[in-house]
């Protein structure tokens, strides 16, 4: 039985309307809603202001109430915990979040009466030469800085050279972010479920521009050529460090990193026919 339910809210989009149904449905069954102080001390709400490891250790329920961009920062606050998290898209289309707001109260019922399923996410985890780590749901891209030459990278799997990409990025994808970053590079679009990761090279100059895929069990390491110019690494979309000639980076899958509320109501397809507009086909005589 959920007891106690967080939420994760967007920093800019209203969600009063979301907030206000998820405290009616609690205050009917006793159940308690926490949230972070600096997201729920702007609303006008009875949310119980806690921080993010109260947040954590308490939650039965992570409701995540904004976009893609809120479900990662959900999925990474919330990483290797099993805490299953209901996405609510406040705004655009997005891939991550399992319903829309007017879907609700619907919802809520569902998860009362256990009609819904749990789906792992994958993450990936890069380590630096360093020994400093960062964890992507969706991907960890070495990005060419303006002016500054480009994005030269060896690619090596279990230590073995593979290729090397000369590119504006070299994008490390999960199944989960294939629609993201990786996709306008023209990578495949990869159902959320395969447990494996993509490598893929965006603008490639180099004669072979094709993307890999690894299983979970595999480890790719990075390796920044001579020839690169400094690299920005950008995790989930943020900028995370600064990669310079001669650094390394491993990358490893974290299997079942997240969890996610499915309730059957639509499926990653269909999101992905509508957000990438995936409308027709060939004809064939």
């Amino acid at each position: 039985m959920v007891s106690t339910v967080g939420l994760v809210l967007h920093p800019r989009r209203d969600s009063a309307e979301a907030i206000e149904t998820i405290v009616e449905w609690a205050r009917g069954r006793d159940v308690t809603v926490l949230g972070l102080p600096d997201e729920v001390g702007r609303i006008d709400c009875s949310a119980v202001p806690v921080d993010a490891e109260t947040l954590v250790k308490r939650a039965d329920l992570l409701v995540s109430l904004g976009g893609d961009g809120t479900m990662l920062r959900t999925m990474r606050l919330i990483e290797g915990h099993p805490t299953p998290i209901l996405g609510v898209n406040l705004g655009r289309l997005g891939f991550l979040p399992e319903i829309d707001v007017e879907d609700l109260p619907p919802a809520l019922s569902a998860i009362d009466s256990h009609r819904f399923t749990v789906e792992p996410r994958m993450a990936i985890q890069a380590t630096g030469s360093d020994g400093k780590t960062a964890t992507a749901f969706n991907d960890i891209a070495l990005v060419r800085i303006p002016g500054d030459g480009l994005s030269a990278v060896a690619v090596n799997v279990y230590g073995h050279p593979f290729v090397r990409y000369a590119a504006d990025a070299v994008i490390v994808a999960t199944s989960t972010g294939s629609t993201a970053y990786s996709f306008s590079a023209g990578g495949p679009i990869v159902s959320p479920t395969v447990e494996g990761f993509l490598v893929v090279p965006a603008a490639a100059h180099s004669a072979f521009n094709r993307a890999l895929v690894l299983s979970a069990d595999e480890e790719v390491t990075l390796d920044v050529l001579p020839t690169s110019g400094q690299l920005a690494m950008e995790v989930d979309g943020t900028i995370g460090g600064y990669l310079c000639p001669g650094d390394r980076l491993t990358v490893t899958a974290l299997r079942a990193a997240a969890q996610v509320v499915r309730l059957g109501t639509t499926t990653f397809y269909e999101r992905a026919r509508r957000k990438l507009r995936v409308n027709g086909s060939a004809e064939v005589d």
